[in-house]
């Protein structure tokens, strides 16, 4: 049994943060994450955007300085944690994991979502390297290329614009025969000329050396394979947020955020979400910061309130 006047679930930037501030108030912090510390970050093979990192860090380093702070104002992270059972209501909240009965004051909810993944079998393999889900982090490192966009939706048609910022050619792989996405966007795409759209068409295969080199392409109409050479693949085919734990006990809006207040607070007296996991417009590495900011603080403030 452990018990803690703080109790963060995950370990990314938002949950980091908020431990930052908690432990920062002299409150005994845990954060408990399921894998690693870092969250989708990590593994993020370079950051050009966050401020105040010299113009590009790698993931993993930013992570670990944001790891680094938090244990140095006292907090305790407990890694490899995978949450069994919960329960958020009363004064003492409840977390059950695999090997220990958390029991806490407050509870910060930081599990993130995580974009689809591409599926194809060497996705691992090249995410960082040629994979990616996020052209405002990454579309710089694509200047004067040819890449690829996959996907059918309003990211995939707005982030294809704009990453005519810097590739010199962008070819849309759309699975489907139109766009689901505003009629202004899908028009100014379709009359841009470094854009070019294959519709009915999926990818099946991705190779290269060490970075993303090539892929094969299926096309869905009439069943014709064709390789393409490319320089990435930027992926947008939907956001799984983390939320099944909480489905039954938290508000959670039509796609599976869970729906908080400006002060990070849910339904449930004393939890807060902050993060990708949260119901929002703009999901960023900073954005997630600020979440963990604000959630930290209000902990402490619900805490010292009761």
């Amino acid at each position: 049994m452990v018990h803690c006047d703080v109790l963060i679930i995950g370990a990314g930037p938002a949950g980091l943060t908020a431990a930052i501030y908690a432990s920062r108030s002299k409150l005994h912090t845990i954060v408990v994450d399921s894998s690693l510390p870092g969250g989708q970050v990590a593994s993020t093979y370079h950051i050009s955007n966050y401020p105040g990192t010299n113009g590009v860090i790698r993931g993993i380093d930013l992570m670990e300085n944001m790891k680094k702070q938090a244990l140095d104002f006292g907090s305790q992270i407990d890694d490899m944690q995978s949450i069994k059972s919960i329960n958020l209501t009363g004064d003492e909240k409840y977390i059950q994991t695999e090997t220990n009965d958390y029991y806490a004051k407050s509870i910060i909810i930081a599990t993130g979502a995580e974009p689809r993944k591409l599926p194809v079998e060497s996705e691992r393999e090249y995410r960082g390297r040629g994979i990616h889900y996020c052209a405002t982090c990454d579309g710089a490192l694509y200047t004067d290329a040819n890449v690829i966009v996959v996907g059918g939706g309003t990211s995939a048609v707005e982030e294809s614009l704009f990453l005519t910022r810097y590739a010199k050619s962008i070819t849309v792989i759309n699975r489907s025969t139109e766009f689901k996405a505003s009629r202004s966007s899908i028009d100014e795409l379709m009359k841009n000329p470094q854009i070019n759209v294959l519709w009915n068409t999926e990818i099946k295969e991705v190779s290269g050396e060490n970075f993303v080199q090539k892929v094969v392409l299926y096309n869905k109409e009439n069943g014709e394979r064709k390789e393409m050479d490319t320089d990435g693949i930027f992926v947008y085919i939907g956001m799984e947020p983390n939320t099944s734990l909480f489905k039954d006990v938290l508000n959670i809006s039509e796609y599976g955020y869970i729906i908080t207040d400006n002060s990070m607070a849910t339904n449930i007296p004393g939890v807060f979400a902050a993060g990708d996991i949260r119901d929002k417009e703009i999901r960023q590495i900073s954005t997630a910061v600020g979440d963990g900011t604000i959630a930290g603080i209000m902990a402490e403030r619900y805490i010292s309130h009761k």
